[in-house]
């Protein structure tokens, strides 16, 4: 049987702003102060509650209060008046103050505050201004507490009612009751699936136009999810179709509608209307007018420069091949160059060599990449200081921005100060990086893009580096000779002869090369367990952290979740020193490989000397940036990820979700990396997946050794499958339409 309690909220120790889950200390009269935990829609210190629920004993923290139901009671006599306005739950209100307010107004006080806010000024220390700002805060906490019982019958987490009421205030109840797909459109992290869970509440038919509205955006979201900047308009509709379960013909009206309001943009191509959400559409559009006003060309004398060339191999001892000297030649020239070519094929020395003649000309350079790694690595191999395009912009703090809409501190108002702008692993780009990078960079910079085209295109949506090169509007050098140091390297030779549909041999007669046939699944995932924990470490002078596992699927038995799941217990197994934290089905322990999931560009990082003090902090952790769990704090609800360059990151538990285990990562995750060695499950598969592109992808993130442990004939299929995902991007002609 439940009992009840009746007190004043001492003090909030733990609140999940996500689902409302808190722990507070409720000051009950006549015991001692009681540890309450249970959901609360909306709370603030200093309230007074009536609690029902029951006494339970946790392991850690001993006797708590399960609370089951509650109330907030508006204070009534004089003594709760004085502890709620004490609590700080009015800001500029403190116990001095709040003891003088109910002195003077005593059982009026909060009608005075609600009706009659001014006369509060007759206190001392109160101005007229005071006086307005406390009855407005007075107001929103009653006016928040009321819409968190309103949204909350609707199913709406604490967070989202948050910003719910922040945006919209009294409207929300017009807007959840007539148009919940608003909320969609308004508020960033409301979907159109919780937009819909909403609707189907509150009763709107499943044929609303405001649902066909929401859907057809929500299929243009879907689809930049999945790389793509437009989609074709029938295809469009047979998306949304499939995913309303209306007829097509019943969304052709609608997407009128949108088109009229400019919300989707129509662009006209040979076989169908391309149809844009208008935020991609025009940064496309303006992608490719930056690119074509920085595209100058630099009349300097032929003869002149083939000697400073010279004279620069002389003294660096080196000695370009005809493509790497015309690609120094030509990044000389020209106000755009693409840089392109696999592995092998001499791009970090070419590299060099322009970044020592740009050097010798008196220019300054910045060099970026899209990810950490990616930056790290060209810092190694260039011996210049590198950094991740984010951090190269000056990512700002933008609480609601996605990836979409990024506020970066350079731009065209505080462009970037350098001659020479170089971009690493271009390939990994995605349209609304380029867009960000592009709006920072000066007219009369040179920028030179380098990545090897036939890596598999961005995360994000778009094909930058391919339009750029198909735009046939920029200078490009392909670099295609292996040279003879990287043609003893099996990784290297079948890297090109998978990219050119050739077969690779798989006798095991290679150094760096093997393929381990089985059929077995569970004999499979034994093998990658004895490799990584037992013999490649020594073979390959690495730790068994620094040999991933790269796998085409998320799903399936050779799939990133199950790898995950069997080969933490092998290589990461439970023990009592190492705490643990089961989130979602997923337990994460301390020592577990993990990786960053998403762009977060407001987690809090810093790097610590040995002495515990901070040296370096900054924002932003990013989608594919992986990391070791030094430490779960079970009290704190926090777990701290260090990441690479020692970089620590507190996640509380309830943003857990941002993180997965990485034993095992799908190979579009490992773009921009490289390590020691790669295994590869491969057994079957679907064709759109297991392709030549993803193969090579795959063999290239290797630097000293890769292994297949599966079917040979699955490899021969990937090589002869030439078949990529469709990408739906339109850089390439928007170039060509700019240009002509």
């Amino acid at each position: 049987m439940d009992e009840s309690l009746e007190g004043y909220v001492e003090k909030i120790v733990y609140r999940n702003t996500e689902n409302g889950y808190t722990v507070l200390s409720l000051s009950v009269e006549g015991e001692d102060e009681v540890t309450c935990v249970g959901s609360f829609t909306f709370i603030s210190e200093g309230e007074y509650l009536r609690v029902e629920g029951g006494y339970t004993a946790h392991p850690i923290y001993g006797e708590q209060f399960q609370v089951r139901t509650y109330e907030i009671r508006e204070p009534e006599d004089m003594l709760a008046m004085e502890r709620y306005l004490a609590s700080g739950a009015i800001r500029g209100i403190g116990p001095a103050l709040a003891a003088r307010i109910v002195k003077t107004f005593k059982e009026d006080t909060f009608r005075i505050m609600d009706e009659e806010p001014e006369r509060l000024a007759q206190i001392k220390g109160i101005s007229e201004k005071m006086a307005r700002d406390f009855a407005v805060q007075f107001e929103e906490k009653r006016g928040m507490r009321n819409a968190m019982v309103f949204l909350q019958q609707y199913g709406i987490s604490t967070n989202l009612a948050v910003k719910i009421y922040q945006k919209y205030g009294e409207r929300m109840h017009a807007v959840i009751q007539e148009n919940p797909y608003q909320l969609a459109e308004d508020i960033h992290g409301v979907g159109f699936k919780i937009a819909d869970e909403i609707a189907a509440r509150v009763g709107l038919g499943a044929d609303s136009a405001y649902r066909i509205r929401a859907g057809l955006l929500y299929a243009l979201t879907q689809a930049a999810g999945n790389g793509h900047v437009y989609l074709p308009r029938r295809e469009l509709l047979y998306q949304t179709s499939l995913l309303l379960g209306v007829t097509p013909d019943g969304l052709e009206e609608a997407l009128g509608d949108l088109r009229l309001e400019r919300k989707v943009i129509y662009k006209e191509d040979e076989q169908d209307i391309r149809v844009y959400a208008a935020s991609y559409y025009y940064m496309e559009l303006n992608t490719a007018r930056m690119l074509l006003d920085l595209n100058v060309y630099y009349e300097l004398p032929e003869q002149s420069l083939r000697e400073k060339l010279q004279h620069l191999q002389q003294n660096l001892k080196l000695e370009l091949e005809e493509h790497q000297a015309q690609a120094v030649l030509t990044a000389a020239r020209s106000g755009v160059f693409v840089l392109t070519g696999g592995p092998g094929t001499g791009k970090t020395t070419t590299i060099n060599a322009i970044i020592h003649f740009f050097e010798a000309e008196g220019m300054e350079l910045l060099l970026a990449a899209p990810t950490g790694r990616a930056a790290k690595r060209m810092k190694e191999t260039t011996g210049h200081e590198a950094s991740t395009i984010h951090r190269l912009l000056e990512l700002s703090k933008a609480p609601d921005s996605d990836d979409t809409n990024l506020r970066f501190e350079r731009n065209e108002a505080n462009p970037l100060e350098t001659d020479v702008l170089i971009i690493d692993e271009m390939s990994m780009v995605d349209i609304s990086l380029m867009h960000a990078l592009l709006r920072a960079v000066p007219v009369g910079t040179r920028v030179i893009f380098v990545g090897d085209v036939n890596q598999l295109p961005s995360v994000g949506p778009g094909n930058v580096l391919r339009d750029i090169i198909k735009s046939d509007a920029f200078p490009v050098v392909r670099l295609t000779k292996i040279f003879r140091q990287a043609s003893e390297s099996d990784i290297i030779v079948n890297a090109h002869k998978i990219n050119a549909g050739e077969s690779i041999r798989l006798d095991n007669k290679s150094r760096d090369f093997f393929m381990l046939k089985r059929d077995d699944v569970n004999v499979i995932t034994g093998v990658l367990i004895a490799l990584i924990r037992d013999k490649l470490p020594r073979y390959v002078n690495a730790t068994p952290y620094d040999i991933q596992v790269l796998t085409p699927m998320r799903k399936g038995e050779l799939g990133v979740e199950r790898l995950n799941q069997v080969l933490q217990q092998y290589l990461n197994p439970p023990a009592k020193e190492k705490r643990e934290k089961e989130f979602r089905q997923t337990i994460f322990r301390e020592g577990d490989k993990v990786m960053q999931i998403r762009n977060n560009y407001q987690l809090a990082w810093e790097i610590k000397s040995r002495h515990g003090i901070t040296v370096e902090a900054g924002e932003g952790v990013f989608n594919g940036d992986m990391g070791i769990i030094r430490q779960i704090n079970l009290f704190a609800e926090e777990m701290t990820v260090e990441f690479d360059e020692n970089r620590m990151v507190q996640y509380p538990f309830s943003q857990l979700e941002e993180l997965e285990l990485a034993y095992a990562i799908t190979i579009h995750k490992s773009q921009g990396s490289e390590y020691p060695a790669v295994l590869l499950p491969i057994l079957s598969g679907p064709r759109m997946l297991f392709n030549r592109n993803l193969l090579y992808t795959a063999v290239t993130r290797a630097k000293r050794c890769v292994t297949i442990v599966g079917s040979a004939d699955m490899v021969q299929t990937m090589i002869e499958n030439e078949s990529e995902q469709k990408r739906y991007s339109g850089l390439a002609q928007a170039i060509e339409e700019l240009l002509h």
